[in-house]
């Protein structure tokens, strides 16, 4: 896997860009509870930094040497982040044996939404990208795809087709906006971006959200994917090329990996550059908003995301 010139450097600290809550402002009932069904009492709490949620998520160490992965956000200051991990519980409890992701072991819905799940000894990918974490996520990713391919039964997902159809509201803003990017060559990529739907759909259960925050790599060099709020029903191929965007910013000869990977290398890269428009549409509109307390670094992520997007479209498209 070869290497060409990133984009540009990424801009945000990516291992410390989540401000979470901590063990210790928990409310001592709740933590009274995590500890109940860890087993044994609490002696440290490691906060993970990454991803762009406030929610508490740390591994907890208990006094018998167990280690646990607890996710717990407030129904009543933290809506949005309690919905967000009861969707994650429901996907997580359909997920096959089959699919390399960490066991959801037991949760809670009450004034607090909390997961427990398998604790993983695994590090993020290594920033900038390196080949073989990609190689990782990427057999990862095929392996979901495998074991996902019909849906779980029973499980009801939201169409790709349905989901998406909000990621076209922001060309309007882009336009107006973004007076540097060539207005033929906007018109075009909107153009893409409408004919969305032709391409997204499949029969797969998507994650829809892959990045190195949702995925761990262990130390036998396996990658597990993480974080399933949002999963729909869509493409087997849609997370693949997803998680090609920030290796691509960072340097990474993504048009060989294409070509070497089995959910990609057949797909009509027509197709690829109506998703790449998609996520053009989506990421600029999106860093344009104003910057949320509780994520500080979202809008300079969704910035440089779009950047990669727009030059890897220009590119495929051949525009100057």
């Amino acid at each position: 896997m070869s290497r060409s010139s990133p984009v540009a450097p990424y801009p945000v600290p990516h291992d410390r860009t989540a401000r979470r809550l901590e063990w210790a402002f928990l409310p001592p009932a709740l933590r009274a509870y995590i500890e109940r069904r860890c087993g044994s009492p609490v002696v440290s709490a490691i906060s993970q930094t990454t991803g762009f949620t406030p929610g508490f998520a740390s591994v907890l160490v208990c006094e018998d040497g167990s280690r646990h992965f607890v996710k717990a956000a407030s129904v009543k200051a933290q809506r949005m982040f309690a919905d967000s991990y009861r969707e994650e519980a429901r996907k997580l409890a359909a997920l096959p044996e089959a699919v390399p992701a960490p066991r959801l072991l037991w949760h809670l819905d009450d004034d607090w939404v909390v997961l427990g799940t398998e604790y993983v000894a695994a590090r993020p990918p290594r920033r900038p990208w390196e080949p073989g974490d990609l190689d990782a996520v990427l057999d990862a990713l095929e392996q979901a795809a495998d074991a996902l391919t019909p849906p779980p039964p029973g499980l009801a997902l939201d169409t790709a087709e349905a989901d998406f159809a909000p990621l076209l509201e922001g060309w309007a803003t882009i336009r107006e906006a973004r007076p540097d990017l060539d207005p033929s060559h906007l018109a075009e990529a909107e153009a893409l971006a409408r004919r969305y739907a032709d391409v997204v759909g499949g029969d797969t259960l998507v994650h829809t959200d892959i990045r190195s925050d949702n995925v761990l790599i262990d130390p036998d060099g396996r990658a597990w994917i993480c974080d399933w709020n949002w999963p729909v029903r869509g493409a087997a191929w849609f997370d693949s090329f997803a998680a090609l965007i920030s290796p691509r910013g960072e340097g990474i000869d993504v048009d060989r990996v294409i070509a070497a990977r089995r959910l990609l290398r057949d797909v009509d890269p027509e197709a690829l550059d109506i998703n790449l428009a998609l996520y053009v549409g989506y990421f600029v509109s999106q860093c344009l908003q104003p910057v949320p307390p509780t994520s500080p670094h979202i809008r300079d992520h969704q910035r440089w995301q779009g950047e990669v997007c727009w030059d890897w479209l220009a590119e495929r498209r051949g525009w100057s």
